[in-house]
């Protein structure tokens, strides 16, 4: 099975609900989907969002990235050699993270179609079956409130709260949605960069005295700040995770060294991809250390693939944060990974299970 051309689209599904964090606010998922072909007529399909506060990628990055860089690296090379045509994409240009990510999701696809099987179990097996959580936008009071009770309704029994930009107004909001659930849903909190260090450790310390019990705390401190993250976690009692502070191996070694993080979240579009992905895992699990597999703004294609990493990764990866496709009006994507609000279960259909994207825009060229 070789390679013998990417190509790229557009897809767009408008949000339910604007996603509103301390970094932005967008109302529709516009990502850029990735094809590979083969001369054997199968397809893999990768995904990319452009997350531009976060890695940096914008669409014409993404774009520009793979069709310049990547894809002439690809052309005629077999999808055997998994582990050299992922490092072909890793070493085809620096950073541009989420262009990787995407060519490698589809990449290990074709491998797992190869050889007949659902990529878990090519990633080592699992039981095919997790919960996610949902994500709480920051809003009104009344309105995070109101979100947060009906996930409740809907079956969800964790909920990640965006919290980030008025640490007064932020302790408030937590408050009242930890009164309003009542213990029935795990409380996550995500501060997404948007506190200083000594505004975090004030405003866990106003949590924790008034009693409201939280799962963890997210990123409370700019992603460089790795003082300020061991900061925090050495004066908090919530488990304190890092998100953008960790994108692949070696920012997890330094997290680990200078004890500055409690828990790790692993994205497929800050890791490059699956296979670093695999090695933030295996290196969090050797010392002892949680992770959360999480996502950016993606459809069920890129989500897909880290439902399956997550599955044969659970070990190390105890925390899911994958509720991307269920924010979206409808899911474009056909086969694949079943999102059932938090349920999220693997067919036994090879690779990822795609077999169509609709609505997809194809761009030339």
């Amino acid at each position: 099975m070789k390679i013998t051309d990417i190509e790229l689209g557009m897809l767009r599904v408008p949000l339910k609900t604007p996603f509103k964090t301390a970094l932005r606010t967008v109302e529709t998922v516009e990502d850029i989907v990735v094809l590979v072909r083969t001369d054997s007529g199968h397809t893999g399909y990768g995904e990319a969002p452009a997350t531009a506060v976060i890695t940096g990628d914008t669409h014409g990055s993404i774009v520009e990235a793979i069709t310049q860089c990547i894809k002439p690296r690809l052309i005629g090379e077999d999808v055997a050699n998994l582990n050299r045509i992922c490092a072909l994409v890793q070493g085809s240009l620096e950073r541009n993270t989420s262009a990787k990510a995407a060519v490698e999701i589809a990449l290990y696809d074709l491998w797992a179609q190869l050889h007949g099987a659902p990529l878990y179990q090519m990633l080592g097996g699992g039981d095919p079956v997790i919960t996610t959580d949902i994500t709480i936008s920051v809003d009104y009071i009344d309105k995070m409130v109101a979100d947060s009770l009906s996930a409740i309704e809907r079956g969800f029994e964790s909920l990640k709260i965006k919290v980030g930009k008025d640490i007064g107004l932020d302790i408030e909001r937590v408050k009242a949605i930890h009164a309003a659930v009542e213990g029935r849903a795990l409380l996550r909190l995500d501060a997404n960069q948007g506190w200083t260090a000594k505004q975090a450790v004030y405003a866990m310390h106003a949590l924790e005295n008034a009693g409201v019990v939280l799962e963890l705390l997210e990123q409370p401190v700019k992603a460089a700040d790795i003082d300020g993250m061991k900061y925090v976690t050495e004066r908090v009692n919530t488990p304190v995770m890092a998100d953008e502070s960790v994108f692949g191996p070696h920012q997890v070694f330094e997290l680990i060294q200078q004890r500055a993080a409690d828990i790790i979240n692993i994205k497929l579009m800050k890791t490059g991809g699956l296979s670093n992905a695999i090695k933030v895992a295996d290196i969090a699990a050797l010392h002892g250390i949680p992770c959360m597999i999480g996502c950016m703004l993606e459809s069920s294609i890129s989500v897909a693939a880290a439902v399956h990493l997550a599955v044969a990764k659970a070990d190390a990866i105890t925390k899911v944060d994958l509720d991307g496709p269920s924010l979206g009006q409808f899911n474009p994507v056909r086969g694949g990974v079943i999102f059932n609000e938090s349920e999220i279960s693997i067919t036994d259909a090879p690779g990822l299970g795609i077999t169509e994207v609709e609505g997809l825009e194809m761009l030339k060229p």
